[in-house]
């Protein structure tokens, strides 16, 4: 399993178009619960499952048959409008996405946004997959077919694959677990310093559990480049926020890895690749409920310091995508809120200055900023946060 190419998926689409009964083919397993994740103790799982995908003659399967071709960890990003955030969070740590579109609802105002966000964030592949067509007519499924070749068009995904399929009815799982196959797999830093992007915290320890038998707090995510060993010194940035006199701190976090794990195996040293998980030194009263979602890991020392100023050049959508209306995308304005999704890191700032080149914002969260890296820009709209764009940190 170790060997095979690996492959991070993000299931984006609009709520109630089948991502959760489409996972559940895909993987064999149910679960739209994190919750299991805690019974399941170490082998957390990020998003919803992992699975490794074979080849049984002509025929691709999740099923223990053939041989082994690749290793597939799905993220889920959910498909309500509130929840936007969290869907770009996703897409930070994704190599490619299914895009689900059910036959019998068409294209919607988050399937127009979660497609714009994916271009945004730099996601190369994407496979669409035209579900429910159990429940229309053949007519209404050539009609849908055809809208969402008309909806690509002119975009980097216009020769992606668009699978009709049914998940409820089991059509077409093994179409979309060949194309799964077909996609390349990412160039890895595997000689760079370590960068690891925490999406989830977790504390796995039941109620109850007696002091000897405490088990350290575990992050969930992905590295997207180096190596992490067990016993190796890890810092954890911005790390926990401290409260002192009406004033917010944050403060960094020093500690060991005590062991690691993809899905249900063990790892001596994980490269950059499938969701893992990090079982540390630290109490797990800092990790329970995701408190550290959004903070970076990296060797002691690496990490740059934390930010409470950013630098970025930003690129703005025509329209605002999402609401049922076209509504233009105004420019920014000087002393503007803005909320920014850097890598699974969300925080809001406002712009103190602006350039034709770039604009200058201070964070209310503070970040750890990378030069280069991708930035989800939303803005207010109505009370909904709103993608608009995105940009690049330059300093």
């Amino acid at each position: 399993m170790t060997e095979l190419p690996e492959l991070n998926v993000g299931v984006v689409g609009h709520i109630d178009h089948g991502k959760t009964t489409l996972l559940s083919k895909l993987t064999g397993k149910f679960a739209d619960t994190h919750s299991e994740e805690l019974k399941r103790g170490i082998t957390i799982k990020l998003g919803y499952a992992e699975i490794i995908i074979y080849k049984d003659g002509e025929k691709y399967t999740s099923e223990k048959k053939g041989t082994p071709i690749r290793y597939i960890s799905f993220i889920d990003a959910p498909g309500h409008e509130m929840l936007m955030a969290t869907m770009l969070s996703g897409a930070a740590i994704i190599d490619a996405a299914i895009l689900v579109v059910a036959a019998n609802e068409g294209i919607k105002p988050q399937t127009k946004e979660h497609f714009v966000a994916l271009q945004a964030k730099k996601i190369k592949n994407i496979i669409i997959v035209q579900n429910k067509i159990d429940l229309v007519t053949k007519e209404q499924a050539i009609k849908n077919y055809e809208d969402i070749k008309e909806f690509i068009k002119s975009t980097p995904y216009e020769k992606c694959p668009i699978i009709p399929a049914s998940a409820q009815q089991n059509i077409n799982i093994d179409k979309i677990l060949e194309e799964l196959c077909k996609i390349e797999i990412p160039k890895r830093e595997i000689n760079a310093d370590p960068i690891f992007l925490i999406a989830r915290s977790f504390d796995i320890n039941r109620p109850g559990t007696i002091v000897e038998n405490l088990r350290g707090g575990v992050l969930g995510g992905v590295l997207k480049k180096g190596k992490l060993k067990i016993g190796d010194e890890i810092e954890i940035k911005p790390g926990i926020m401290v409260k002192k006199a009406n004033q917010i701190n944050y403060q960094p976090l020093k500690t060991n890895i005590v062991s690691l794990h993809k899905g249900n195996e063990s790892l001596k040293e994980a490269l950059p690749g499938a969701s893992i998980s990090i079982e540390t030194g630290l109490d797990p009263y800092l990790t329970k409920t995701d408190s550290l979602t959004g903070c970076l890991v990296s060797l002691k020392g690496v990490l740059p310091e934390i930010s409470h100023k950013i630098k970025i050049k930003p690129e703005l959508f025509k329209e605002v995508l999402g609401m049922h209306e076209n509504t233009k995308v105004e420019p920014l304005k000087v002393k503007e809120m803005l909320m920014l999704n850097i890598n699974t890191t969300i925080t809001v700032g406002t712009i103190e200055k602006m350039t034709k080149d770039y604009i200058e914002l201070t964070l209310n969260i503070p970040i750890i900023a990378l030069k280069g890296e991708n930035v989800g820009i939303a803005r207010n709209i109505n009370s909904h946060w709103r993608l608009i764009g995105w940009g690049e940190i330059l300093e």
